[in-house]
């Protein structure tokens, strides 16, 4: 029984060699290929001093050799840390300097970037997929690494670190989120399970590596087997390319955001697309928009289409198969049931259960929770709950920040963020409410809420939304949310906007909202 992540690998490599492992652009890696690959990999990190404990950065678009370079980099006792290929040189120098990364696995095509980053990153020794060296950093081509011996033996423990992810911290520090074998490893079972993965599958990699969605695709595909197929970013970004990737790829298994979903669900981006291999479509991130939902459903009635929930922290916490095509005006989708061997509590602020029916913020105990924040033992000591059952063995759970209620059926619902909390004008309101009131319009396609602060400290609800081919006037959008909701909850303007600002992952950059709303109150306060 496997233990550790690139176990995972070396199983499928003997029970079926040359099955796909992995296909990018057109290219494959069949699984015994990729453990031989990895290995060799491994060793060349580890006659570097690599060993286990240290971290080993990977800045690569999406290619083979990503793959590669996550297994041989746990192969050789250390975790991986993804960084982002359009992050700025100064995030990812502090993410090289904040874990100490002394080793890079990268291309010759970032060799501007690395330079750069190089200037400001002293502990950066080496760069793997380079041909020539950066200055006093050293370059290691691929073909000194084939030619490597695969033989390393490091002493792990299903209790390291396998992988670091870094999300933006609520300061504007990045925070780095360790996992380790243990908590990735009983992800890649229960989404095996749960979803019945096996070799005849083939999984989408939607998302970038930095992102938590990669490690299903990834791990849940090694752990049954399976085929996972690494979608190139340029067909990200036109819904058409993207619909017509999945049929030519076979895919069977899509885990993605609400957005991308949205984009297929458009009149004509499907048509004439054979989808009919497609058996899963798992979405997550944010709130799935119902109209979109039934849209898609219907152009894809072969598919069963699950809600799925989950932070960073603790990868996979609850579901929800959508069972039939649900009312496009009806309530929010739950977020589901726990998933085997997940324990989900709801307390009050003082951290007291609540019953069922009442809301509170969610809190999770699971295998599948991370180590703690990298080098942040004031977040460590925020984020753990711990509930004395036992004299002298308290169990620890995570504090997601989320509010949710359980219903009577145990059956999970969220409700938004903790700190999408607001009080505006004496008022206590949740922006996540709002937002979906403006959703609610039939005419509104997207919709994002925000808040910004006066000068005098008077806090105002803003909204922007993208329409869906309609026209319609603010003033028609106002009375429409006045039906749901009371009068101090109305934003005090809504902007129709042609595309919202988005993160890598296609969620909208509510802060960026925000932030340029302010720059036009102060460039006008001015004038």
């Amino acid at each position: 029984m496997a233990y550790l992540l690139h176990q995972l690998i070396e199983e499928a490599a003997a029970a079926d060699p040359d099955h796909v492992a992995l296909s990018c652009r057109g290219a494959d890696i069949t699984y015994a290929e990729l453990f031989e690959r990895a290995g060799r990999l491994a060793n060349v990190l580890t006659m570097r001093g690599v060993k286990p404990g240290d971290r080993v950065g990977i800045y690569l678009n999406k290619c083979l050799e990503t793959g590669i370079a996550l297994y041989g980099i746990m192969m050789a006792g250390a975790a991986y840390v993804p960084l982002d290929p359009t992050a700025p040189i100064a995030r990812l120098a502090f993410i090289v300097n904040d874990c100490h990364i002394e080793h890079l696995i990268s291309e010759p095509a970032k060799r501007e970037r690395l330079e750069a980053m190089a200037r400001e990153a002293p502990s950066l020794r080496a760069v793997i997929g380079l041909h020539e060296d950066i200055g006093d950093v050293e370059a290691i081509d691929w073909r000194a690494v084939a030619g490597a011996s695969q033989e390393t033996s490091p002493r792990v423990t299903e209790m390291d670190p396998c992988y670091i992810l870094y999300t933006s911290g609520s300061t504007g520090v990045p925070k780095g989120i360790a996992h380790t074998h243990r908590s990735a490893i009983s992800w890649a079972n229960v989404t095996a399970s749960t979803y019945r993965f096996g070799p005849e599958d083939v999984l989408s990699n939607y998302a970038p590596l930095q992102f938590d969605l990669s490690t299903l695709d990834f791990f849940g595909g090694a752990r049954s087997g399976a085929t996972t197929v690494m979608i190139p970013e340029e067909y990200l970004k036109l819904p058409t390319s993207l619909a017509g990737f999945l049929e030519e790829s076979g895919i069977t298994v899509f885990f993605t955001v609400p957005m991308a979903l949205i984009q297929l669900s458009q009149p004509g981006v499907l048509d004439g697309k054979g989808l009919g291999k497609l058996r899963l479509v798992l979405f997550g991130g944010e709130p799935m928009p119902l109209k979109h939902l039934v849209s898609i459903m219907e152009r894809v009635p072969q598919a069963e289409f699950v809600n799925v929930y989950g932070p960073t922290e603790v990868n996979g916490v609850t579901h929800f198969p959508v069972e039939s095509v649900p009312d496009p005006n009806g309530p929010p989708l739950p977020i589901g049931e726990p998933y085997a061997n997940v324990e989900a509590l709801v307390v009050d602020s003082s951290g007291n259960p609540v019953d069922d029916g009442e809301m509170g913020e969610l809190l999770i105990r699971a295998p599948t929770m991370m180590r703690g924040y990298w080098a942040r033992n004031d977040l460590n000591e925020e984020v753990f709950y711990f509930r004395q059952r036992f004299s002298g063995l308290p169990e620890v759970f995570l504090r997601t920040g989320d509010l949710a209620h359980r219903d009577r059926e145990g059956v999970f619902h969220f409700h938004g963020r903790k700190d999408r909390q607001v009080k505006s004008r004496g008022f206590r309101v949740e922006l996540d409410e709002v937002e979906a009131a403006l959703l609610s319009h039939p005419a509104v396609e997207e919709a994002a809420t925000y808040v910004i602060t006066e000068g005098d400290g008077t806090v105002l609800i803003r909204a922007a939304a993208t329409l869906a081919g309609h026209e319609v006037e603010e003033a028609a959008l106002r009375r429409h949310m006045a039906t749901s909701l009371p009068g101090y909850a109305l934003p005090t303007s809504i902007e129709i906007v042609d595309d919202f600002p988005r993160t890598t992952t296609g969620k909208i950059d509510r802060k960026s909202l925000a932030e340029r709303a302010g720059a036009l109150i102060r460039e006008g306060s001015r004038a």
